[in-house]
């Protein structure tokens, strides 16, 4: 009979003379694994780990239910006057100031609550005014600080108007913007922060401005600026029934800001207009004069254009830049053909008639523009006396292209046998103007140089010139504005060689993109002749 015993130092049992390895009890393994320091710190962790994770998870589940609560505690109850419970900011809370409001917020509009209702040092006012007051002197100040002014169009250019005016001390201003700051405004917006983003731009204004200027009333109006409620929103101030001293236009909007100008310039409501700051980079090129002066500007041009109409062509200040596109420089791109795909483009802006493309605004620039107009309003209504250096025009050029046109018609007239003397032409300087810098944007429509330009023929007169002998002593060429396009001299002189005299057509000497552009331009020409 075989020996069987159990060996405790070897953790084996021994049968014979041998020894086979067999598995410990789970006594033993217990034991073991509890004298073990490592294996205790181990499992230590493990509980409290799990301990704390379900504290954590149950803490963040009873936060979002009471927060899930607040939320419908919130919300007016459909039976209440909802208007009620909304604060001015647009908010759903029952509180004096919305929630979302931290407590810099919340003194700023409590002591802008108290300051309206005089409860504010006058002391205190004049201080934070002192250097305005001595450069302004006393009279100039109260001018400024009794003064109403609107800005319509709280985007970049308006909102630096904006605290520009009230860092100055106007004391009543009126907001009129319809939107709402968007992450991709605050490049350009003078006080928005990221918490704003989502929030009306008029409030964004106010809310952040009360706590520079507490004393200062504002008057917000969400709302598109129409013709329909141009009435309305340009009113006076209430209760005072005071007209506003000065209209600020800061629309990108065409439609919008052709109405505003021309309803201010038919009631005689001073005003001054922000013309393009996209695709600007340069301050210095920035001016401010007649409207009919503005140049290298597509808004400005889109402007005029449509005043005109409405049989407005001068008397209009604006800012504006005389900054010319160029390589290398940003543009307005054209839409992606996917957009095209949707519909009509006109019908894919937030609201119809809007800009539904991007325009590049280098975020320094809109800054630039809206002081520009702040410090215009801030002298004309101080009386402070002030005359802006004006751009140096291209009246000279406009004289030499009126005179080389008519140069070249009297050669015409000779080419086709008659006599030169006492020939006129039915086109004026104005005109030479409006087809240069309107028409053809300042360029020539064959190499699209900006030098040395002149207005020809596009296609030589058929048959014999005409001339109209109507009146005794007198006679004129026929002469249409759509007959005449823009080129460089030396162009022009191939042109009446070739074309005018030598009875080529421009289709035998030009190529498809110029003829392409000269049609365009002259159809454009054509659909805007009711304009001036």
């Amino acid at each position: 009979m075989e020996r069987r015993r159990y060996s405790q130092t070897n953790d084996v049992y021994v049968e014979g003379d041998q020894e086979e390895e067999q598995e410990p009890p789970m006594s033993s393994w217990l034991s073991r694994t509890a004298s073990s320091h490592t294996a205790q710190l181990a499992a230590t962790a493990v509980v409290s780990g799990a301990v704390v994770a379900g504290a954590i998870l149950g803490y963040q589940h009873t936060r979002r239910k009471n927060r899930v609560r607040d939320l419908k505690n919130s919300i007016p109850d459909v039976g209440e006057d909802a208007t009620k419970e909304l604060t001015e900011y647009g908010s759903a809370s029952p509180a004096e100031f919305p929630s979302n409001m931290n407590k810099e917020d919340e003194r700023g509009a409590a002591l802008a609550v108290r300051a309206r209702q005089g409860d504010y040092d006058e002391d205190l006012i004049l201080e934070q005014l002192a250097r305005n007051r001595v450069f302004l002197t006393d009279a100039g100040l109260a001018k400024l600080r009794s003064s109403f002014v609107i800005v319509v169009g709280c985007g970049g250019v308006g909102s630096h108007a904006t605290a520009a005016l009230t860092r100055s001390g106007v004391s009543k201003i009126r907001l009129i913007d319809f939107d709402q700051v968007t992450l991709s405004s605050l490049n350009r917006h003078a006080v928005a922060t990221l918490a704003d983003v989502g929030t009306q731009k008029v409030q964004c204004l106010r809310k952040r401005l009360e706590q520079v200027a507490p004393w200062v009333e504002f008057d917000c109006c969400n709302q598109v600026f129409t013709t329909a409620n141009a009435g309305s929103l340009l009113g006076p101030w209430e209760p005072s029934n005071q007209k506003p001293d000065y209209i600020i236009d800061a629309i990108d909007d065409v439609r919008s800001k052709v109405a505003l100008l021309a309803y201010c310039h038919n009631n005689s409501l001073p005003i001054i207009s922000s013309m393009g700051a996209g695709c600007k980079s340069d301050p210095t090129r920035l001016f401010i004069g007649d409207i009919s002066t503005s140049t290298e500007d597509p808004l400005s041009r889109s402007t005029r254009r449509r005043l005109r109409a409405l049989g407005i062509e001068k008397g209009l200040p604006v800012v504006y830049s005389t900054e010319k596109p160029g390589p290398g420089k940003a543009q307005l791109l054209p839409l992606p053909d996917e957009e095209f795909e949707k519909g009509k483009v006109g019908e894919l802006g937030i609201l119809p008639d809007f800009r539904v493309r991007i325009l590049p605004v280098l975020g320094t620039m809109p800054a630039v523009f809206g002081y520009a107009v702040a410090n215009h309003v801030i002298l004309e209504v101080t009386g402070y006396p002030h005359e802006y250096i004006p751009w140096k025009g291209r009246e000279k050029m406009y004289e030499a292209i009126l005179a080389n046109l008519q140069g070249l018609e009297e050669r015409l007239v000779a080419h086709a046998g008659d006599t030169t003397q006492g020939v006129r032409i039915p086109v004026s300087q104005k005109d030479v103007a409006y087809l240069v810098e309107e028409v053809f944007r300042g360029k020539s429509v064959v190499s699209g140089l900006p030098s040395r330009l002149v207005l020809v023929r596009w296609r030589a007169p058929e048959g014999r010139l005409a001339l109209d002998r109507r009146w005794q002593g007198q006679k004129s060429v026929k002469l249409e504005l759509t007959d005449l396009v823009c080129m460089t001299k030396d162009e022009a002189v191939v042109h009446e060689r070739e074309v005018l005299k030598g009875g080529r057509r421009p289709e035998d000497l030009y190529d498809r993109e110029v003829l392409e552009l000269v049609e365009e331009r002259v159809k454009e020409e054509a659909s805007f002749e009711r304009f001036r």
